[in-house]
């Protein structure tokens, strides 16, 4: 796990107290990335590093951003926090089974130096409604009591940071249960394409796709989600990338060289 390479996300955050325990939880686990969706002029800084306090530059180093989307365009995958589930918020993963997919797609392996992994945080009253869970391309959840499920900002970005930190200090912590130790070989040697270069690759299939007819307009937007999510997770090389392009590509134009031959027989 390269911590360099996780990305903390603020979507919306309202109490500028919280935003300085952020920071002290992140510095707490060598995690230094901070980027906020909104505006820091409308952020009451004082506030922010009087909790903060010796971790108040990762506050003032951090980037603002006015979507989710933008926050996380450099990333592989951008993971969205949430306790809620439904259609719309797919599988979500436990921190630890989050932590051992972030670790596949930071580490620096052979003078690579890894991709970047997003974690968003939603506003503290609301949390990620269902369109800025669309924004992310997988859930994560911390089990909590169903008496008292909703947990303080600052603590959930706590917990997750320190699962990642111990992920990386001891490797006795890495839980043997993951669901992705038994199904995913380490891909080593390449830097993931990020959700920018990603999108063009979803862009390739669905335009692929529609030339062929494989789906109503309306649909499009559901299978260009299915597409980006699926992939984001798979953390394609740009080789792996170009290639699933090409396939699409070749097989749109087969089967519109048969569609007209076809009409030529009739």
């Amino acid at each position: 796990m390269n911590l360099d390479n996780i990305v903390i996300v603020l979507d919306r955050p309202e109490e500028p107290r919280n935003i300085g325990a952020v920071c002290r939880a992140m510095a707490n686990s060598n995690i230094h990335t901070l980027r906020i969706v909104g505006k820091k002029e409308e952020i009451d800084i004082e506030k922010v590093h009087i909790l903060a306090i010796h971790a108040a530059y990762l506050f003032d180093n951090a980037e603002f951003f006015s979507t989710i989307t933008e926050a996380t365009s450099d990333c592989v995958c951008a993971a969205g926090t949430t306790r809620r589930r439904g259609k719309k918020r797919g599988k979500l993963l436990l921190p630890e089974d989050f932590a051992d997919k972030a670790d596949k797609i930071t580490s620096e392996k052979n003078n690579c130096s890894g991709g970047k992994v997003a974690v968003v945080f939603g506003n503290e009253r609301t949390g990620l409604d269902d369109n800025e869970i669309l924004e992310c391309t997988m859930g994560v959840t911390i089990p909590s009591s169903n008496e008292f499920g909703s947990m303080n900002l600052s603590h959930a970005v706590q917990i997750i940071c320190y699962t990642l930190f111990r992920y990386e200090s001891d490797k006795n912590f890495r839980p043997h249960f993951s669901i992705f130790n038994k199904h995913e070989k380490r891909k080593t040697g390449y830097i993931p394409i990020d959700r920018n270069r990603l999108t063009r690759t979803v862009n390739s299939i669905s335009s692929s796709l529609q030339k062929i007819g494989f789906f109503k307009v309306t649909g499009k937007a559901d299978m260009e989600r299915f597409w980006r999510d699926i992939l984001s997770r798979a953390a394609l090389s740009e080789g792996e990338a170009q290639y699933i392009e090409k396939v699409f590509d070749k097989a749109s134009g087969l089967a519109q060289k048969n569609s007209a031959m076809e009409i030529t027989k009739g």
